[in-house]
C-alpha cells in the first residue's frame, strides 16, 4: 500500500471545488460522456475487417468537434511506448502512435466546451515535477481550464528499458507518483517559491507562472490496484478504471457496483469525493440482430498476430486492472462490450449510472461513422432516461 502523502507540501484546490469551473459544468451531468480518441493505428480493435478509422491528427479533430457539437464532456488520449512495428499482424497494431499530450493540447486550442485529458507515464526517463506542473498550467491557459492530466506509472515490462531504466516495483512506483504529483500541487497553489527535499524530487526557490485557472488542471488516475486507489483517493478529480470481471457486459455488471465503491471509498477516507469513468466499446445497429451479426464480422477478422503480441505485453505486466480479460476480447476492445440497437445500448448505459459511474468514455469500432449514429440513435434516448441534459 502506497504510504501517506508528503504532509509539507499544500494541495492546490480542485476544479471541482469551483462551481464555475468547466470541468465542475461537465461534472453537473448524471453520466458524462467522453470519447476514447484513436490516436493510434488499429485504435482499440485488433481486427482487420474494413473500416474507416484513423490514427491521424486531422481525423482525431473532426472526432473532437463532432463529439463537441454533440454536447460530449471529454475526449481521452491513450499513451504506450511501442517498438519497430508496433504489435504486428496484418494490421501492424499501434504501429503510430501520436502523443496524447501534444494531440490534446492542440485539440483543446480548436474547441471551445469540450474537455481534453492525456495520459502521462509521469516515472519515466527524467521527467521532473516542476517541467509538468508548467507545461500543464500552460495547456490549462490554452484550453481555458478544460486541460487534464491521467496520471500514470506504467506497468509494461517493455517501456522502461527504452527510457533506459528498470521497471520500478508497483507500490514504490506509487509512492514516486504521490510525491510527484504533490509537488505539481504545491507549484499550482503557488503561495511561495518551493524548496523541497523529498525522497524522490528535490526543488531550491521553484515556482511556476501563470497558475491553472481553477485551482490547477484536472487530474485523472487509472487504477486497479489498491495503492492505485489510495492515490487517486489522495490526488485524482476522475478515476478511470477497468471492469474486474471481463469484457462480456451481462457477465460482468454484478461485479460493479461493488468495484466502484472501493474507489469513492479510497477518496472517502481521505475527506475527498471523485468521479468514476469506464470504456465500453459501443457496437449500435438499428436492431440487436443487427448490431450482434456485425460484432461477429469484427471478431471474425481478428488479427491474431497482434492479438498474440499483445496478449504477451499484457501478461509480462504487473497492472490489476484486467484480472478476468481475456486474450479473445481484444479483436473488438473495450473494457466493457455494449452490442444492441439503440435502446439496448441506452440501457446498457444507464446500468452503468445504476452501478455508481458518473461518467463513460466511449469507443467505436469504426469511429466517424458510428459515432454520428449514437448521436443521432442513441443520445435521446440517453435524454429521455434522465442520464443526459
Amino acid at each position: 500500500m502506497s504510504r501517506s502523502p508528503h504532509r509539507a507540501l499544500r494541495p492546490a484546490p480542485s476544479p471541482l471545488d469551483d462551481p464555475e469551473s468547466p470541468l465542475s459544468r461537465a461534472a453537473r451531468q448524471p453520466l458524462m460522456l467522453g470519447l476514447f480518441l484513436p490516436l493510434q493505428t488499429g485504435a482499440f480493435s485488433q481486427s482487420t475487417l474494413e473500416r474507416g478509422t484513423r490514427w491521424e491528427f486531422d481525423y482525431n479533430q473532426r472526432l473532437t468537434l463532432r463529439a463537441e457539437a454533440a454536447g460530449f464532456d471529454f475526449v481521452f488520449g491513450l499513451q504506450q511506448w511501442i517498438g519497430k512495428g508496433g504489435f504486428g499482424g496484418e494490421q501492424r497494431y499501434r504501429e503510430n502512435f501520436l502523443d496524447p499530450f501534444i494531440s490534446t493540447v492542440a485539440l483543446s486550442a480548436t474547441t471551445s466546451t469540450i474537455l481534453s485529458i492525456s495520459t502521462v507515464h509521469v516515472l519515466y526517463g527524467n521527467w521532473h515535477p516542476l517541467h509538468l506542473a508548467r507545461f500543464a498550467a500552460t495547456a490549462d491557459h490554452i484550453a481555458g481550464g478544460r486541460y487534464g492530466l491521467n496520471i500514470v506509472t506504467g506497468y509494461a515490462a517493455g517501456e522502461p528499458p527504452m527510457f533506459g531504466m528498470d521497471r520500478i516495483d508497483h507500490d514504490r512506483r506509487y509512492d514516486m507518483a504521490d510525491e510527484f504529483t504533490s509537488v505539481m500541487e504545491d507549484l499550482w497553489a503557488g503561495e511561495e517559491n518551493l524548496t523541497h527535499d523529498g525522497e524522490f524530487y528535490s526543488l531550491r526557490d521553484a515556482y511556476v507562472s501563470p497558475r491553472p485557472r481553477h485551482g490547477r488542471p484536472i487530474l485523472v488516475a487509472a487504477s486497479g490496484s489498491p495503492a492505485g486507489y489510495a492515490f487517486a483517493g489522495r490526488h485524482a478529480d476522475i478515476v478511470f478504471t477497468s471492469s474486474p470481471a471481463g469484457a462480456d457486459f451481462d457477465g460482468a455488471i454484478d461485479a460493479l457496483p461493488a468495484h466502484v465503491e472501493r474507489i469513492k471509498s479510497a477518496a472517502r477516507e481521505r475527506g475527498r469525493e471523485v468521479k468514476v469513468i469506464i470504456f465500453p466499446l459501443v457496437i449500435c445497429r438499428e436492431t440487436d440482430a443487427e448490431a450482434e451479426a456485425y460484432r461477429d464480422r469484427i471478431v471474425a477478422h481478428a488479427d491474431h498476430e497482434s492479438l498474440v503480441n499483445y496478449h504477451a505485453r499484457h501478461t509480462s505486466g504487473d497492472s490489476a486492472a484486467w484480472p478476468r480479460h481475456v486474450l479473445a476480447d481484444r479483436a473488438l476492445g473495450g473494457h466493457l462490450q455494449i452490442v444492441g440497437g439503440p435502446e439496448k445500448v441506452a440501457r446498457s448505459l444507464e446500468r452503468l449510472h445504476a452501478a455508481g459511474f458518473d461518467g463513460v468514455q466511449l469507443g467505436f469500432f469504426d469511429y466517424e461513422a458510428e459515432l454520428e449514429y449514437f448521436t443521432e440513435a442513441v443520445q435521446p434516448l440517453l435524454e429521455a432516461r434522465g442520464l443526459r441534459r
